[in-house]
């Protein structure tokens, strides 16, 4: 399934999403403790369409990195401040290796709305070499979602 004309015109301006994943059985969580099998575990990610593909960010070493190694299937909770909302059931391909930097940098241009010039990074302000070279430091990878389903409002 591809996004829908609702879906598309959601996400076009709407980035704030909750990403969740399940855990195996038996995996520890983030602090370190058994959950029990199969609980979903859910995080804050921004998401954004580049190119018609919808994209989110994060790290090689990230436990819901390793998680969609193993099973590649994700939900998508994608919000705005008031009731509206889309729920995606995707599938997720992570993008990586030499162009991950420059995928996260068209990225992050999306979801700032910044075509050029620096970019916001963790409370500061990163030129373009800089945001690069930072997205090489922390491994950065893309996430690529295939929608299966979506739902929700409007």
């Amino acid at each position: 399934m591809s996004l829908s004309p609702t879906d598309l015109e959601f996400l076009q301006d709407h980035h704030a999403a909750a990403m969740i994943t399940v855990a195996p059985d038996g995996v520890a969580d983030v602090a370190g403790a058994a959950g029990p099998a199969g609980a979903a575990k859910a995080v804050r990610v921004g998401v954004a369409l580049v190119d018609g593909k919808l994209w989110s960010s994060g790290t090689a070493d990230r436990i819901r990195t390793r998680r969609l190694r193993e099973d590649p299937r994700c939900t998508l909770f994608v919000f705005d401040p008031g009731f509206a909302w889309r729920t995606l059931e995707t599938t997720v391909t992570i993008l990586e290796g030499p162009d991950a930097p420059q995928l996260n940098l068209e990225l992050f241009r999306r979801m700032q709305g910044k075509p050029t010039g620096p970019l916001s990074w963790f409370g500061s302000e990163l030129e373009e070499e800089d945001f690069l070279r930072t997205m090489v430091e922390e491994q950065r990878v893309i996430y690529e979602f295939e929608v299966q389903r979506s739902y929700g409002l409007p």
